[in-house]
């Protein structure tokens, strides 16, 4: 699984509801085979791709669900300008009625973009044990 390990300790400010600091087994298998790729996207830039959902589908989306709505927003737009054609699916897991304040923060201006520094995610990465991959068929 990747991780940060348990002795990270994540920043106290919000961040557009994902503050988790691992990936579920399943998905850092599909990570490491290269099914898939990890990104991430600024907390402002989230923010506003889940108001642009909101205005455009009528559904308020849980803040972890804007992280994928942003990515398919880049996707399309990157599918714009290449001139090409694809289906982009992302998962709309959660509803952000029970994120409204985070909402009014985030028009309000009182949300910021964060960069966590490089250093500390090598210290909490270089606290974890080697274990080492079982053998694959």
């Amino acid at each position: 699984m990747h991780t940060l390990g348990s002795r990270y300790i994540p920043p106290g400010f919000h961040a557009g509801g994902l503050r988790y600091h691992g990936m579920a087994p399943l998905v850092s298998q599909l990570l490491d085979l290269g099914v898939i790729e990890a990104t991430s996207v600024p907390q402002l830039e989230v923010f506003r791709a889940g108001v642009l959902f909101a205005r455009a589908e009528g559904i308020l989306p849980a803040p972890e669900a804007n992280h994928a709505i942003a990515v398919a927003i880049h996707e399309a737009e990157q599918c714009r300008e290449e001139g090409t054609s694809r289906a982009i699916l992302f998962n709309l897991c959660g509803h952000g009625n029970f994120d409204m304040q985070a909402y009014m923060d985030y028009f309000a201006g009182k949300l910021r973009d964060y960069a966590y520094p490089e250093e500390e995610i090598t210290m909490a990465l270089s606290g974890l044990p080697v274990v080492p991959a079982p053998d694959q068929p």
